[in-house]
């Protein structure tokens, strides 16, 4: 029985599944400096039941609704472990390490990236590069859109499992080197507005993305709260793993991403979110993954007797 359920999961059910044990490992271990444990060991639980019975299913009868379940249900996930992160990675790993980043960006470039970019900075500029920047979630989402349209299911999974890989050990990244990031250590995080203005969309989108990382306005300590979530910089990895797949196997797609892909990867340093070293290990995790994730989706295939294909 067991092993029929096993046999269900594709590549991205895995990575999900082995993520899922680590995170229940790490709660276990750390019951007692994380808050909420029980909750997040609930959550965790009924994800991974979650996960088996939709690919089991899909299997099983093959039909509309269990196979969009199936292909878009880690759209959400990857928020949801996001968030489960902001209850972890502080209380396990309460040190962090933006002074080290800070000292590996001055001496590769002798300044501060944040600082010296300031001097280009123009309300224009920056109301592009925002609305660039929230759009973060959504290009992975295009592109696995085009793909289901095109009928493209293998590329599909394989695209899925890139960036649900990804992700996950973009998190790692969390847990080893948590840091807040330049807006809270080299600027005034409460002067934003006024040193780095936009247009018309800039602060709803500044105010949507603090939201996201647990700072909502009137937060009176936000450098404590926030999410660490600098290192790796994940907009990176993500978006140049979202750029790779449009330009293999989504041509419709491929200049829009290039595009916004290179202005995300820029308004994460200009925005002040991001140090540059945090891009290069981006870079770096980006390669690992690629390289990694095609021997991983080769010997699960494999072992689950589905189709490899030949230009994996």
């Amino acid at each position: 029985m067991m092993q029929k359920y096993i046999q269900s999961l594709n590549v991205f059910d895995v990575t999900v599944v082995v993520f899922y044990l680590f995170l229940i490992t790490m709660n276990i271990i750390f019951y007692q400096r994380v808050h909420y444990t029980i909750n997040l060991l609930i959550i965790e639980v009924l994800i991974l039941i979650f996960v088996f019975i939709v690919a089991n299913q899909h299997r099983r009868w093959n039909n509309s609704i269990w196979k969009n379940l199936h292909l878009w249900y880690v759209a959400p996930l990857i928020f949801i472990t996001f968030k489960q992160l902001y209850y972890m990675v502080h209380p396990i790993h309460p040190t962090d390490y933006d002074e080290l980043l800070i000292k590996i960006d001055r001496w590769l470039f002798g300044v501060d990236p944040t600082k010296f970019l300031h001097q280009f900075s123009h309300p224009i500029i920056t109301e592009i590069l925002q609305i660039v920047y929230t759009s973060f979630y959504l290009l992975p989402i295009i592109v696995g859109i085009d793909l289901v349209r095109n009928k493209k299911f293998t590329e599909f999974e394989f695209s899925a499992f890139l960036i649900v890989y990804g992700f996950f050990l973009s998190y790692l990244g969390y847990f080893s080197l948590p840091a807040v990031g330049p807006r809270f250590t080299l600027h005034d995080f409460f002067k934003i507005d006024e040193e780095l203005p936009g247009l018309l969309l800039t602060p709803y989108l500044r105010e949507f993305v603090n939201i996201g990382e647990s700072i909502p306005r009137g937060t009176i300590n936000p450098h404590m709260l926030v999410q660490r979530d600098v290192f790796p910089s994940g907009h990176t990895q993500m978006t140049l793993l979202t750029m790779y797949c449009s330009v293999r196997f989504s041509p419709r797609t491929k200049i829009f991403m290039l595009v916004m892909g290179t202005l995300l990867i820029i308004s994460t340093v200009y925005l002040r979110y991001h140090y540059v070293i945090d891009l290069i290990a981006g870079v770096l995790f980006m390669i690992f993954t690629l390289w990694s994730g095609k021997k991983i989706y080769r010997a699960w295939n494999k072992f689950t007797n589905r189709y490899v294909p030949e230009w994996i």
